[in-house]
């Protein structure tokens, strides 16, 4: 009995250590490893913007002056579990002694940490940016299973760019040539930090004392890792403090000295967007030619504009001491506020000021000293030897504003979407609606905003120092409010203007969010020397503007970059490119670069206008070979024998495998191959994660499920945005149900047949029964959330992406719906549309016009074009490769190359016929027979697509009788 007691005793003392301890240790996993998947920390990535807390959120919940005085590294080689990644081991990499490892662009890693004393962490990763899609890199960053806070849902690790030389090619006109921005990779240590810029501090966690775990989820490339490290870095002090500091160390001002920096050779970049610009503005910058084309700036075509983008300039003083530092520089992109750039030399911010320096707009270049506000310079102490200085894009004092906006705008969509549930869109100005009744706390919610937005108003002017332009639309907004916060009726006076006022501060958002800064030089000098700026007196600046004058009248700007002429032993080709200068630009560069010294093939691009083709073609002043035209050019004009037929080159099969058949299906016609194609883009169901998840909807997979999803968004007053204005979304459906445009002898339209009626009725149906929007913006009603569910190209990705800062992290894109099946599998076909290239039948060198298509189309130059493009104009011009290899090249991210990829296994061709052109037109017109005509001349779908494929099939008739094809009965 004894023992038994002592039994029971002894398992009560167990059970109370075991309690004690969950209750002394919280949350706080010992031996912390995970058990989460990649796909449930996926998941968890992917709802964290609408159900996840804020940094300053988490910061509030915790003791913020709690960060020890401690540092914890763990080696790279010590992780303890991976998933969805194989790592590799490398010993002594690129001059890091120890173990790295390897980590790919997608999967996770995971490590562990014992921490001694509570508190605050930083977190940063000693990295090595081995050679991916030329992409800054990306990771989420989890702690024990869990994402602490949204701004760690993705974290950006930057990579280092250089000139590829030192000293500046040129053309053969003269002008210095775009140097190519090449990779230098090296051993970074990155701390965390807020990729949106709301943030400016470096990112910490609250880590308690015990084991954790830190994942790392690869987002987008892959890096070389070869530590992580805990640690607490030291506040920055003011610049009074450090002066008072460093006076009572005796340091004295250096004397004599002047050193130059011109700020087009940057020795390092954190992006290829940065390269040294040409500015014909000022005779003031240096080096200054008012004929030629000169790289003498950096930034002044606003590239130098987007939040973490830095730029490092080496420099050696001959003496320790005090200087001076001065730019030449132009902010003449904001008006109304200032730009910011945080400074730091040696990697180390100097003191608080240089966290957020400002550069108020001026129109011209001018001096600007690194200097307090009331004009007084700034002192920094080199000592002698080598420095760096760098200077990166920062939002400063304008974060907390541009993050309150933000959330403004989120309210002010979310109280946009209860209204239209009660008025609808289009409200009855004259009807009660009761909308107080029916949307309980709206007047409270909306004079919230209304504060918060005069909050930033009033906080604007500080900082913007008085009143400016940037107030106007705040003002409207708020006002509006106002009127609104005393009466919720009036909102269907107002409902139009109010999604116009609520669209205006998305565009005031992504206009602050960009801080533009062009510089020219840079100044490090002693205090006892002077800066003077060269050339900018009034007559200096006269002779520029007259000489400027003179010279537009005699250099052709139509042709780009070396311009060759035909010479015996050398062949010449010119091309004609339809697009923009930038683009000529760019392919001029790389046919410079790798084309002309390997073929010894010279290429004179010619910026054109390509609705004179056809006529400069006639008038034989044509080009060789054209890009980037239409896809219904090579058909048109290859049946008209004005291309040449590409099947005559005995390796035209082999180019053909770099492509989709979807993409070559429209320049393909009775075994004749008439162009290739160049870009391809296809349709995607975009869709808002907040709006679905408050209407408790999961994303349609199957044109069943949409239907249902209607109803649902009809009863809210919203629906999906699919515009009938291109042929994609009709012919998306007619192939998903199996059917086809043309019989197999491409004699006559197939549109007559069963199939093809019921997916036009389906067509049509849901824009009669489900009443869908024809002809709104889909972006701009997917941004209110009125369209919560959208169908449009891809390149809506990239319009997002750069332009709807207000809805960033709230939605996401996938396959399109797709039809079900007699048999239960599902079709989720769609069609590719973009532009081709094409060799013109003039050409007096078609065996060299070949050589340059089948260069310009490959997997390389495609990939170094389509990266070109977006370090040339930002992620907004991502390039839509049709070359498949060259496509998955590009800097996607993981996750949503391989939506993409998904979907384009489902791609469909529509072919190009004699005549073709009149299908789309008369699909049209059917379509508007029976969706909007007056009650008088409406059809029903069956009688409107038979009675208009007749004017299609009269058309095939006669233009194959014009080209002496066989028709129909021949």
């Amino acid at each position: 009995m004894i023992a038994e007691r002592w039994k029971r005793y002894v398992a009560l003392l167990v059970l109370l250590a075991l309690c004690f301890n969950d209750i002394l240790w919280g949350d706080i996993t010992v031996g912390a490893e995970t058990k989460t998947t990649l796909d449930e920390y996926k998941e968890i990535l992917s709802d964290v913007t609408t159900e996840g807390i804020s940094y300053t959120d988490y910061i509030n919940g915790y003791d913020a002056e709690k960060r020890p005085d401690e540092q914890y590294i763990i080696d790279a080689k010590d992780y303890f579990r991976t998933d969805g990644m194989e790592v590799k081991t490398y010993e002594d990499y690129q001059g890091m002694e120890g173990t790295s490892v390897y980590t790919e662009e997608s999967g996770l890693i995971e490590y562990e940490v014992n921490i001694k004393k509570e508190g605050f962490y930083n977190l940063a990763l000693l990295y090595y940016p081995v050679e991916g899609k030329s992409a800054s890199i990306q990771r989420g960053i989890f702690v024990d299973g869990k994402l602490p806070y949204r701004e760690l849902n993705l974290v950006e690790f930057s990579r280092v760019w250089v000139n590829s030389v030192t000293q500046w090619e040129q053309d053969n006109r003269g002008n210095d040539l775009k140097p190519e921005q090449v990779e230098a990779p090296q051993w970074i240590t990155g701390y965390c930090y807020d990729s949106d810029g709301f943030i400016t501090d470096k990112l910490s966690v609250y880590l308690t004392e015990g084991t954790h775990t830190i994942t790392l989820y690869s987002r987008r490339e892959p890096m070389v890792l070869r530590k992580l490290i805990l640690d607490n870095s030291e506040p920055v002090k003011s610049y009074k403090e450090m002066m008072k500091n460093q006076e009572a160390l005796g340091i004295s001002d250096s004397s004599g000295q002047m050193i130059v920096k011109e700020a087009e050779s940057a020795d390092r970049k954190s992006s290829q967007m940065l390269y040294p610009t040409q500015d014909k503005s000022s005779p003031s910058v240096t080096p200054y030619n008012v004929k030629e084309l000169r790289n003498n700036t950096i930034g002044s075509n606003s590239s130098w504009r987007n939040v973490g983008q830095w730029l490092e300039w080496d420099f050696e003083v001959p003496e320790s001491g005090y200087y001076y530092i001065t730019l030449h520089a132009r902010q003449n992109f904001a008006r109304g506020i200032y730009t910011s750039r945080k400074i730091s030399i040696d990697g180390e911010v100097p003191f608080q000021e240089m966290n957020n320096f400002g550069f108020r707009y001026n129109s011209g270049w001018h001096m600007v000293p690194l200097a307090g506000e009331d004009g007084s310079r700034y002192k920094f102490y080199l000592e002698e030897g080598k420095h760096t200085l760098r200077m990166e894009a920062v939002l400063g004092e304008f974060s907390s504003l541009v993050s309150q906006v933000q959330e403004s705008v989120r309210e002010l969509n979310d109280i946009y979407r209860k209204v239209i549930r009660i008025t609808g869109v289009a409200p009855d100005k004259y009807r009660d609606y009761n909308i107080e009744d029916n949307i309980p706390g709206l007047k409270e919610d909306v004079a919230k905003v209304r504060d918060q937005l005069t909050e930033v108003i009033e906080r604007l002017k500080e900082v913007a120092g008085g009143t400016s332009n940037r107030e106007v639309v705040l003002k409207t907004m708020r006002d509006q409010l106002d009127y609104l916060s005393k009466d919720a009726e009036r909102f269907t006076k107002v409902m139009s203007s109010y999604k116009i006022n609520m669209s205006a501060l998305g565009t005031w958002i992504t206009a602050v969010l960009e801080q533009p800064l062009a510089l020219d030089s840079i100044y490090i000098y002693s205090p006892d020397r002077k800066v003077k700026e060269h050339n900018n007196s009034l007559w200096d600046k006269v002779v520029h503007s007259v000489m400027t004058l003179f010279y537009s009248f005699v250099i052709d700007y139509n042709s780009i970059g070396n311009v060759a002429e035909k010479e015996e032993d050398t062949k010449t080709i010119t091309v004609w490119v339809g697009t923009g200068r930038d683009q000529a630009n760019v392919i001029k560069s790389l046919i410079d670069e790798s084309f002309t010294p390997k073929t010894n093939i010279n290429v004179n691009v010619m910026l054109v206008d390509m609705g004179t083709l056809m006529q400069a073609t006639l008038s034989g002043q044509g080009p060789d070979v054209a890009l980037q035209v239409g896809w219904d050019i090579p058909m048109n004009y290859g049946l008209r024998n004005a291309v040449v037929d590409l099947s005559e080159f005995q390796d035209l099969d082999e180019v053909k495998k770099s492509f989709r058949q979807s993409a070559l299906t429209p320049f393909e016609f009775d075994s004749h191959t008439f162009g290739l194609p160049e870009t391809e883009t296809y349709l995607m169901m975009f869709y808002r994660k907040d709006v679905l998840n408050e209407l408790k909807l999961s994303i349609p997979e199957t044109w069943n499920d949409m239907k249902v999803a209607l109803s649902v968004l009809s009863k809210n007053q919203m629906d999906l945005g699919m515009l009938p204005n291109t042929e994609q979304v009709f012919a998306m459906l007619l192939y998903q149900m199996g059917g086809r445009y043309y019989s197999e002898d491409t004699k006559s339209s197939a549109l007559d047949s069963d199939t093809a009626v019921s997916a036009f009725k389906n067509y049509c149906q849901y824009y009669t029964d489900y009443k869908l929007d024809k002809d709104t913006s889909v972006s701009q009603r997917f941004r209110t959330g009125e369209a919560p569910l959208v169908i449009a190209d891809y390149n809506l990705y990239n319009e997002l992406q750069v332009s709807a800062p207000d809805i960033k992290g709230l939605w996401g894109f996938t396959m399109v719906p797709g039809t079900v099946k007699e048999d239960g599998t599902v079709d989720h076909s769609v069609t590719g549309t973009g532009t081709a290239s094409v060799i013109m039948k003039a050409s007096k060198d078609k065996e060299a016009s070949w050589e340059f298509l089948k260069w310009w189309l490959s997997a390389d130059v495609q990939t170094q074009y389509g990266r070109e493009m977006e370090a040339l104009l930002g992620s907004a011009a991502r390039y839509p490769t049709a070359n498949v290899e060259a496509f998955e090249s590009l800097p996607w991210p993981t996750d949503d190359l391989n939506s993409l990829l998904l979907q384009a296994d489902w791609l469909k061709g529509i072919p190009q016929v004699p005549g073709g052109y009149y299908s789309w037109r008369n699909i049209n017109n059917a379509f508007y027979k029976v969706v909007s005509a007056d009650d008088k001349n409406k059809m029903q779908p069956r009688e409107a697509l038979m009675d208009y494929v007749r004017y299609i099939n009269d058309e095939i008739t006669y233009k194959r009788k014009e080209f002496g094809l066989p028709s129909i009965g021949n």
